[in-house]
């Protein structure tokens, strides 16, 4: 029963990240299009253009952290049920050789 769990948290992490990739590449279309239709002079767009890189670094470093941490947190839990199933069997191992 747990393996279920284990596989139904798999996915809807898998789902997180497809959707921050939507939004990442919405907010650059976006910008894009925003660039296109823009009556601001070269410098106001050159400044524009390096304010939203600065802001898209900060997020996307963010997002980068996060992303690290959850699958820190996916391996850790990983590793738990590696080491119990190893104990499992250790002790099944065990009993069968009386």
């Amino acid at each position: 029963m747990e393996w279920i769990g284990i596989q139904e948290e798999q996915m809807a992490e898998r789902e997180e990240s497809g959707k921050l990739g939507w939004f990442v590449a919405g907010a650059v279309l976006g910008g894009a299009v925003a660039l296109l239709y823009a009556p601001k002079s070269g410098k106001e767009t050159r400044e524009f253009i390096n304010r939203k890189k600065d802001e898209g670094k900060e997020v996307l470093s963010e997002t980068g952290k996060e992303v690290f941490d959850k699958g820190r947190e996916i391996y850790d839990k990983g590793k738990q049920i590696a080491d119990d199933a190893a104990d499992l069997f250790e002790r099944g191992r065990r009993l069968v050789r009386g």
